[in-house]
């Protein structure tokens, strides 16, 4: 699975390339603009859940202590994981759905569209189930029940939040706002000062200087990372690129690569303050960082509902707003429960996706003389 991932990132890397030297100029539209920074909101809180939030302090101490990593700083390493170059990943999906879907009609396809949305569905719920798992490790000793109705409610937000595409952008600004929000609370109770945000900030110097060692996968761990990016990447510039407003496509190029780069940065900064410090981050700032991660999942989800009920027509015009939550709520909440009895693993919707870009190139190629005259 290794050498196809290695070999896919290549040649969409190449391929984004290619596409920003040629059409670097082309303003592109979505068929729902927003201003720019409405955009980016909803990109940052669509294409990220509560790992975000959570992963970076056990994250550290896993980088810190295996050979593999020796490389660069621990903090340089999550960013790598997290930050800047993968996002290249939604801006070739997004120049896709914007430019070349419209005229190709791939995912009208029948086959095409059904294992698009079968992928959309079924990653959705994984998110879900992903955060099902892991919250006894985000609030210890979380009894059964309450994990569980715990994360019916987040369903349930989701799917509510998805019925109107207000609900979607105002969640996204305001998760945005609490993110940042919490980034000054916590650089504020650590007590490492300017000072110590700026060495912190320093030693992302490491990530770029071996830019080179996070295009392709460093070890199995790296790997499920990218075969994550890319199982979410059609999925999410299908969804974000119908509120691109107007940007040429270096500018979206370069607003995907830096742009959310920057929050991610600051904050893992300040957590990487608190774990060279040896700091606990436990009580009022654990309940914050569980709160906003939270708002993250719901944001993911739904993103990702009204996605796929757009897709299939599962909408709140066909099944009025009360049928639309139940339906999907029953959906999402069902294949999240049922994931705890599959072997379900986020490689194998990667591979998937893949397949779906050799689609892509295929009929690309097919049909590069009438595509080309249009460009």
């Amino acid at each position: 699975m290794t050498l196809i991932l290695s070999a896919a990132i290549l040649v969409t890397t190449l391929t984004s390339l290619v596409l920003v030297i040629r059409y670097r100029n082309m303003r592109i539209h979505g068929s729902v603009p927003v201003p720019f920074l409405t955009f980016l909101a909803i990109l940052f809180t669509s294409g990220l859940d509560v790992g975000l939030i959570m992963f970076p302090l056990v994250d550290f101490q896993t980088f810190a202590s295996e050979p593999d990593y020796d490389f660069a700083n621990p903090l340089a390493l999550e960013f790598g994981f997290w930050g800047f170059l993968v996002w290249g990943f939604y801006f070739l999906t997004t120049f896709y759905f914007c430019v070349v879907e419209p005229r190709l009609g791939l995912f009208e396809i029948p086959f095409i569209k059904f294992i698009n949305n079968l992928t959309i569905i079924g990653t959705c719920a994984f998110t879900g189930y992903l955060f099902l798992h892991y919250l006894p490790d985000y609030i210890s000793g979380i009894p059964d029940g309450l994990r569980y109705g715990g994360v019916a409610l987040v369903v349930l937000l989701a799917v509510v939040s998805s019925t109107h595409l207000r609900f979607v952008k105002a969640l996204s600004l305001g998760s945005t706002g609490l993110f940042f929000l919490l980034i000054l609370v916590a650089f504020l109770a650590s007590g490492v000062g300017l000072s110590g945000l700026g060495e912190s900030l320093a030693g992302l110097t490491d990530y770029f200087g071996q830019l080179h060692r996070f295009v392709l996968p460093i070890n199995d761990y790296h790997a499920f990372y990218l075969f994550w990016w890319f199982a979410w990447s059609i999925m999410i510039g299908q969804f974000v690129s119908r509120f691109v407003g107007g940007l040429t496509v270096w500018q979206l190029l370069l607003a995907l690569l830096v742009v959310p780069s920057l929050p991610i940065a600051l904050w893992f900064s300040v957590l990487y303050g608190y774990f060279t410090g040896e700091l606990d981050v436990s009580g009022a700032l654990s309940w914050a960082m569980i709160a906003v991660g939270v708002l993250f999942v719901v944001n993911s989800l739904d993103s990702l509902t009204r996605l796929y009920t757009q897709n299939i027509g599962l909408t709140v015009e066909r099944l009025g707003t009360a049928g639309y939550v139940a339906v999907n709520w029953t959906i999402l909440l069902a294949l999240v429960l049922s994931f705890q009895f599959t072997p379900f693993k986020i490689e194998w919707v990667g591979l998937v996706v893949i397949g779906i870009y050799v689609a892509i190139y295929i009929l690309v190629y097919r049909r590069r003389s009438s595509l080309s005259g249009d460009a």
